[in-house]
């Protein structure tokens, strides 16, 4: 796995300073441009096409807190790609009242009280995931590096990409 951070000379850190990520974004696509390796062998040539997927990939993952923080869980081997996390079920007892609401809009999207119950609780949830993540990513950028700390993230990553879906079920319906 090429190291992001790394490449872009750039401490580890969940907050990326997005002004030095655009800037060596610009710099590493100017220096491997396949377009300055057209002359070039088909082995250089073909290093430039993967420096620049790579570079691609790296201001992609940058430019969102979301693919940071999970590349991140993937720098520490606490992350698989299509890993099946089981959340914790307190948790999903408190998601029961949003999706029986969700739910309800969807069968009838003329009830603007469910749509307005599930969009309430909805942004209280996230709001509620944003102080808790923060305060979990403040403790890991001031030093506490372990790995009980990023669990604890990974557990935070899980719940978010879940309130995202109910989110989007939503969106669906609001859409028609």
């Amino acid at each position: 796995m090429t190291n992001y951070f790394e490449l872009y000379h750039l401490p580890v850190t969940f907050h990326p300073d997005q002004v030095e990520i655009k800037s060596k974004f610009y710099e590493l696509s100017r220096l491997y441009h396949p377009d300055r390796f057209s002359r070039s062998g088909a082995a250089e040539l073909t290093k430039a096409l993967q420096l620049s997927a790579t570079n691609n990939e790296a201001y992609k993952t940058f430019k969102s807190p979301d693919a940071t923080m999970a590349y991140i869980l993937r720098m520490h081997n606490l992350l698989a790609d299509d890993e099946k996390y089981a959340l914790p079920p307190a948790f999903l007892m408190e998601m029961m009242d949003i999706n029986e609401a969700v739910s309800e809009y969807e069968i009838d999207p003329d009830n603007k009280d469910a749509r307005n119950m599930a969009i309430t609780a909805l942004s209280e949830q996230l709001e509620l995931w944003e102080d808790a993540t923060a305060i979990m990513v403040d403790r890991w950028e001031k030093g506490d590096k372990t790995n009980e700390l990023l669990l604890e993230i990974k557990d935070q990553y899980f719940r978010k990409k879940y309130l995202l879906r109910i989110k989007e079920r939503i969106d669906k319906f609001a859409a028609l």
